[in-house]
């Protein structure tokens, strides 16, 4: 199962009133681990930023000066999220945002729902924990998730901890990558993807020596003589004399 958990920085609250993208952030999950193939990009608004957004995030106009639109990574992206379920907090805020940049390029791109399936993290935590605080920082507090480095919003940084906000939510391990080392700065920026590795090594089988053997139906032997012939775990085993 891919998973791409997803964060966006924006101008604004709303997408109606002209407001944009200027962060997208998305770490990716395979079978319940990090992959390190992430995707990190800062993106040209071409508007000003709100000043209450930007006490939020801390990011200027200045620094975005440079940076590529969207239009520019848009089929990357997309690519990119293709067959993956997302994961979101407070997911019609961010989805909301990439239909709205979708729909300026072309009024005929079908919106981000109907390419991917997406779970709301903000939804399930309000049901999971009703009439408590549900933001990312109360569940990181919920979930002793070491959130020390969020001084200031970011998507990419964001990302990272509600995958572990997540995995914590649903039972999971975290921090587990699929090669076993710790998340790095690979993300996908129009080049540098690293691959997941083809072939696993054959697991080593290690049987049951003759005594262990032994001491197993001993144990099997108190179990009968204890239930008064009644061990389900006998009726299971194959005759003795077959091993």
């Amino acid at each position: 199962m891919r998973q791409i958990v997803l964060d966006t920085e924006t101008t604004g609250l709303d997408p109606t009133q002209g407001h944009r993208i200027i962060e997208i952030g998305c770490v990716e999950m395979v079978d319940r681990r990090l992959t390190g193939r992430n995707f990190h990009q800062y993106l040209q608004p071409d508007r000003e930023i709100d000043r209450a957004a930007q006490e939020v995030h801390g990011i200027s106009n200045e620094f975005l000066a440079d940076k590529p639109r969207f239009g520019d990574l848009v089929e990357d992206f997309l690519d990119y999220l293709q067959g993956a379920e997302l994961i979101i907090h407070n997911a019609p805020f961010d989805v909301g945002f990439l239909n709205y940049e979708l729909g300026r390029l072309d009024p005929e791109q079908p919106p981000i729902e109907s390419r991917c399936s997406i779970i709301d993290t903000l939804a399930l935590a309000k049901r999971m924990h009703p009439g408590q605080r549900n933001s990312l920082d109360a569940l990181c507090k919920r979930y002793s998730i070491d959130n020390s480095q969020r001084e200031l919003h970011g998507a990419l940084l964001d990302s990272e901890i509600l995958a572990e906000v997540y995995l914590s939510m649903t039972g999971g391990q975290t921090n587990l990558l699929l090669d076993g080392t710790h998340a790095g700065q690979d993300e996908i920026s129009g080049s540098g993807i690293r691959r997941l590795p083809s072939r696993r090594a054959a697991l080593k089988v290690v049987y049951a020596g003759h005594e262990e053997l032994e001491f197993h139906q001993a144990c099997l032997a108190d179990i009968e003589k204890a239930s008064g012939g009644i061990c389900i775990w006998n009726s299971l085993q194959p005759d003795s004399e077959s091993g």
